[in-house]
């Protein structure tokens, strides 16, 4: 016959193993990875582009990229924020054109920016944990943006606590340093980004106009993300 002090033991034991499979299943819970479905717009060229020739130009992959892995309750971010510029009046569209959900890339989707060195910069409302930022320029031909560069920072101005995230300017000609990052040719999936777990309220993005012309584009900016703690 079982004694009752050894007969309680027993029941505990038997509790405790019940309740750590839940507590282990918890804990990868927190770290699942699920993939991030974009929605793209339809592509808008087709056929042979002209050539394009730079130093380190990214080879194009053919078909659609696979889906980013992103950490799970991962949203978007960016829907309807504030944009701001350093060129505050756009030669076509409006700035608030960068984050209106419409990446579509025709006449009255997108902004133009002067020439030079131009930067676009969205207010995401709050810190936030950065999975991934998917950056549309002008589509609707193969062209290349110079100096594609891309920082997070809590600090409106970007004097402080800037992290750099993408450089593709290889020469610093934009001098925000040399970046070993490829320059790629722009197309209907636009260019995502691994944010890289990067935090911060701001995102700034650079650009040096094009392989076409002079001037700066942006159909569409996306960041994904989740609201820091």
């Amino acid at each position: 016959m079982v004694s009752l002090p050894f007969a309680r033991s027993a029941f505990r034991i038997s509790a405790l193993l019940l309740v750590l499979p839940a507590v282990v299943f918890t804990g990868r819970a927190a770290d699942e990875k699920v993939p991030l479905k974009i929605e793209l717009p339809r592509p808008l060229f087709s056929g042979t582009p002209r050539p394009i020739q730079l130093p380190n130009l990214e080879k194009a992959a053919p078909g659609r990229r696979p889906d980013f892995m992103v950490p799970a309750g991962t949203v978007l971010l960016s829907k309807g924020r504030t944009v701001t510029s350093s060129d505050a009046l756009p030669t076509i569209g409006e700035l608030s054109f960068i984050t209106d959900g419409d990446k579509s890339g025709g006449d009255g989707t997108f902004v133009e920016l002067g020439p030079n060195l131009q930067w676009v910069q969205i207010d995401l409302g709050a810190r936030a944990n950065l999975a991934v930022i998917v950056v549309w320029h002008f589509h609707s031909q193969a062209r290349v943006y110079h100096d594609v560069i891309l920082q997070v920072s809590d600090d409106a101005e970007f004097k402080q606590g800037v992290r750099t995230i993408y450089n593709n300017d290889e020469n610093n000609s934009a001098k925000l340093g040399a970046g070993s990052d490829p320059a790629y040719i722009e197309n209907f999936q636009g260019r995502l980004i691994d944010a890289k777990g990067a935090t911060g309220r701001y995102v700034r993005l650079y650009s040096n106009g094009n392989t076409s012309d002079e001037l700066n584009h942006y159909c569409e900016v996306e960041v994904f993300g989740r609201p820091a703690p």
